[in-house]
């Protein structure tokens, strides 16, 4: 059965919020509850939704990239997230570098962000591909 009128055209309108959403659990992850999970959760239920409304290959259009690459990336932050501290011979794999930009706000920022990067990369890739795989055709 195909999605009604109002959903097909509500559906790229309300893509935007969950995305919003999803990015601002994010990066408030570590001072607050959020992070790069549930992030992701958020963001692959407004991907999910859009592919409910307009089909999977919409979806994937928005998505710009495959759910396999996009956790292929995810899994590359991830693991090289903790590569910067294998320069330093004192510290072992995934101990924390700090960085604190000269800008109008305070922002710093570290390797475990980038690691949460990364986790929020792999379960967006992961949701949708197990989502499309659910409703694929035969």
């Amino acid at each position: 059965m195909p999605a009604s009128f109002i959903l097909r055209v509500a559906a790229p309108l309300l893509l935007w919020v969950p995305l919003l959403v999803s990015f601002y659990l994010l990066v408030r992850g570590h001072n607050a509850p959020g992070g790069g999970f549930v992030g992701g959760l958020v963001a692959a239920s407004g991907l999910v939704f859009f592919a409910i409304a307009r089909g999977e290959t919409a979806a994937i259009a928005v998505m710009r990239l495959s759910p396999a690459s996009w956790c292929g990336v995810g899994l590359l932050l991830g693991a090289g997230s903790g590569v910067l501290a294998l320069f330093d011979p004192a510290s072992g794999y995934l101990t924390h570098r700090w960085w604190f930009p000269d800008l109008p706000v305070k922002l710093p920022l570290n390797t475990a962000f980038i690691f949460d990067i990364g986790v929020y990369l792999v379960v967006i890739g992961t949701i949708t591909a197990m989502f499309f795989a659910l409703v694929a055709e035969d």
